[in-house]
């Protein structure tokens, strides 16, 4: 095992820089600066999501014999809607998130996300400002969009809000992909999400970035489902040279649909053989406060200076990644 850092002298000032354009980019629209816990007493109940834990013994409700668990954020969301909640304006972060999964080209279980939040801006008003900030970074081509609907029906010939179990099983055979995990899931969005992943994401956002919106409804986590269409909810993604960069919504603000949500996760999960995780109350009471009409997105920081860098590994933009930590 190495002490030396895997970020070069030189890689670190290129770092450097693109963090400070970061923030002259949201300075230059006077979107604000904050900052959030990276400790929470509520987490994700996402079935795709694990976060990493801690124990505190001295919560003013609990005894000092008594850990509780504590959870590191997998992003800064909740928190910093509980801001816009309070009354805050447009804000960002640059915050370490966290998440327990293996370690990778693309990633490390402590990495850097920005993230963001626009009053008044739909979906496609904050891909617009994405696009700009990607540009401005990586000094890439115009980034494109469509939507999850048109790229599978471009990609594989199938309409994933109409086709059933055995059209996606179809494509997955054709593609030698098949597996006796995939076809006894019984999970129809396990489907669609191994297509994306394994055979159309690899050819997405090669010359520009690419935008990916209007996800299925069954997808739609913390966003708005689509008023003109509720089969698709307002979520995109965006991808460039083979790396998902963001993800992003027209933000769901009605407590009751999302304590719903959550509650629908940890029976999937129940279902799964998982943990249920404990919903994060504080965030469903400032939704119940109120949140202001709103977008979101968060990006990696990480991916983003890889990709400015033309870095292959993520241990090559970060100092220390997790098997020298």
């Amino acid at each position: 095992m190495s002490w030396q850092p895997t970020l070069t002298w030189q890689n670190a000032q290129k770092r450097s820089q693109i963090i400070q354009q970061i923030r002259q980019f949201f300075a230059e629209r006077n979107v604000i600066e904050v900052e959030t816990p990276a400790l929470s007493l509520g987490t994700v109940t996402d079935v795709h999501l694990e976060a990493l834990t801690c124990r505190y013994n001295f919560l003013a409700d609990s005894s000092d014999q008594t850990a509780a668990p504590l959870y590191l954020q997998t992003s800064p969301e909740f928190h910093m809607k509980r801001l816009l909640a309070s009354g805050y304006g447009c804000i960002f972060q640059i915050a370490k998130a966290f998440r327990h999964e293996a370690a990778g080209r693309f990633h490390n279980p402590e990495f850097t996300m920005l993230e963001w939040y626009r009053l008044g801006f739909d979906h496609f008003d904050l891909m617009n400002e994405v696009a700009e900030l990607l540009e401005a970074v990586l000094q890439c081509k115009t980034p494109t969009q469509i939507t999850y609907q048109q790229l599978f029906i471009e990609q594989v010939g199938v309409d994933p809000l109409t086709a059933n179990r055995e059209q996606l099983l179809a494509v997955i055979t054709a593609e030698n992909k098949t597996s006796d995990w995939l076809v006894n899931d019984s999970d129809h969005d396990t489907l669609l999400q191994f297509i994306f992943s394994e055979i159309i994401e690899p050819h997405i956002g090669i010359d520009s970035p690419c935008f990916v919106y209007h996800f299925p409804s069954s997808q739609a986590s913390l966003a708005k489902i689509c008023v003109e269409d509720e089969r698709v909810a307002e979520r995109f993604e965006c991808y460039y040279q083979g790396i998902e960069l963001v993800n992003g919504f027209h933000e769901l603000t009605n407590a009751d649909k999302q304590f719903q949500r959550f509650q629908k996760d940890n029976k999937q999960r129940t279902a799964l053989g998982m943990k249920e995780m404990p919903i994060d109350n504080n965030f469903i009471s400032a939704l119940g406060h109120g949140l202001p009409q709103c977008s979101g997105v968060a990006l990696g920081v990480d991916r983003l200076i890889m990709l400015a860098l033309q870095a292959e590994h993520i241990a090559q933009v970060i100092s220390f990644p997790i098997e020298r930590a």
